[in-house]
């Protein structure tokens, strides 16, 4: 039985601890690796070069929209993609470990399901905008 009195709190934490990730890793794309040395890795796997540029918007909005509490179920939802695409493009090759060489799709995965998982939840306690 779920209980309704500390569940919007929990779906408080994931989304904000969902949101912190794609902030953190939108944030690598823009100051480490650049959003013109993100494109053309994405053009080194033989997807458009501009797909990086997107993922770098879709990471930075969406975390905020996460954090924020801005149509939550449906922005999480919306940036499964991108980690489907992390899995079947970078890291299902390297097996399932994180520490395997090139890093394995076991966090990609485990964070689509979370994704998922704060889509069934909602959008939890304190959001700006509930879906």
């Amino acid at each position: 039985m779920t209980d309704t009195r500390t569940a919007p709190y929990a779906a408080l934490l994931l989304r904000l601890t969902l949101g912190g990730l794609f902030l953190a890793h939108a944030g690598l794309k823009l100051f480490v690796f650049t959003p013109a040395g993100t494109a053309a890795f994405f053009g080194s796997l033989g997807l458009p070069p501009a797909f990086g540029y997107g993922v770098i918007a879709a990471e930075a909005v969406g975390g905020l929209a996460l954090i924020l509490g801005l149509y939550a179920r449906f922005v999480a939802l919306a940036l499964v993609p991108i980690l489907i695409g992390a899995i079947v493009t970078v890291h299902g090759a390297n097996g399932f470990f994180a520490q395997n060489p090139g890093g394995g799709w076991e966090l990609a995965g485990f964070w689509a399901v979370m994704l998922l998982v704060q889509a069934g939840l909602g959008d939890g306690a304190y959001a700006l905008r509930r879906a």
